[in-house]
């Protein structure tokens, strides 16, 4: 009977230290996953940041798709083109980034320099188009178009922008992650997608809903000063997307001009990034207060001239490849045609 007793106090005590060696497995595997966690926002974060100049300037194009559709359709179309833009980062360009990083880590910095000479010459473009104006076409697409077939063209054409804009977003949050590990870099991308997806497409919901907000809000409130806020809200807002506009356009200059000035000084080419290191030191050592502010002004200044002048010498170039690559797909030109 002792013999049994002293079996079962054994099997108690293996039993606590089993329990206690599950307590202890649980705590540090609670452990380690709120470390991934943490990583994994941090890093995301980080990777968002570092991509705020081509999320700035997605927020400033897609509300001109929307122009001159009724007000009715604005947040379908602008649902739809979000749909678009999460499809094409996590079912294309996320799993394309990583397969690319995985197989040609070494393509990587070449295909970030191209996306950051793309939006030096959409931020170059925009300001030429600022100088010497064009003519604007889009009264005569509506007047040709029916609403749905032109509510569609919209719809993809913004997905078309998306896409490009979203190449790079993807590629700069992929440069910024500091993760090894092929899930959590999947994980990371995947947050920034839908974070910055849905950052986007609901401030651009709430761009394009504004004016007719103040627009009720003037016919419908209740007090003077209600309808006042409202009547300032819908003169305020062509101003305000103006605003946005010139912002993401710097944003794109600044940002391309980065890329570019990193990528070269990655390559091995050091002259420009260190002209800009050195200017930004200098200026930040001579003022007394907000030495780290206006040296980073400073580099973003330069940058973004170096991206403006680069964005400049690029325009020649792409309008006079811009018929020989549409020639090579007359198809396509066909089947966008507006119907008569």
């Amino acid at each position: 009977m002792s013999g049994l007793l002293a079996l079962l106090d054994d099997v108690a005590a293996i039993a606590k230290l089993a329990a206690a060696q599950a307590d202890d497995v649980a705590g540090q595997a609670a452990k380690a996953t709120g470390k991934i966690a943490g990583a994994v926002l941090d890093d995301a974060a980080k990777a968002g940041a570092k991509a705020a100049g081509v999320v700035i300037d997605d927020a400033a194009v897609t509300p001109k798709y929307v122009a001159g559709l009724p007000a009715a359709r604005e947040l379908p179309i602008v649902l739809k083109i979000a749909r678009g833009s999460i499809y094409n980062k996590l079912a294309i360009l996320l799993p394309a980034a990583l397969v690319l990083q995985w197989l040609a880590p070494w393509l990587m910095t070449p295909l970030l320099m191209l996306g950051g000479a793309y939006l030096c010459f959409e931020g170059a473009e925009k300001i030429h188009h600022l100088i010497w104006p064009q003519v604007d076409h889009g009264p005569q697409e509506a007047e040709t178009l029916s609403a749905a077939h032109l509510e569609e063209r919209r719809v993809k054409g913004a997905i078309k922008t998306d896409f490009i804009l979203s190449a790079e977003i993807m590629t700069i949050a992929l440069s910024a992650i500091e993760s090894d590990n092929f899930f959590i870099e999947a994980i990371i991308l995947a947050v920034v997608a839908v974070g910055i997806t849905a950052g986007v497409y609901g401030a651009v919901a709430l761009l394009v809903k504004a004016d007719d907000f103040g627009l009720h809000l003037a016919e419908e409130g209740r007090t003077e000063a209600g309808r006042a806020v409202g009547l300032k809200l819908v003169a305020a807002m062509p101003s305000v997307m103006k605003a946005i506009a010139g912002i993401g356009t710097a944003a794109m200059l600044w940002v391309g001009g980065s890329i570019i000035v990193h990528g070269l000084h990655e390559l091995g080419w050091h002259g420009l990034y260190d002209a800009v290191h050195h200017a930004a030191e200098a200026i930040s050592h001579g003022v007394a207060i907000g030495s780290d502010f206006f040296g980073w002004l400073t580099t973003a200044a330069l940058d973004g001239a170096l991206g403006l002048a680069l964005g400049f010498a690029l325009i020649p170039a792409v309008e006079a490849a811009a018929p020989k690559l549409a020639a090579l797909f007359p198809e396509k030109q066909a089947a966008e045609a507006p119907a008569d």
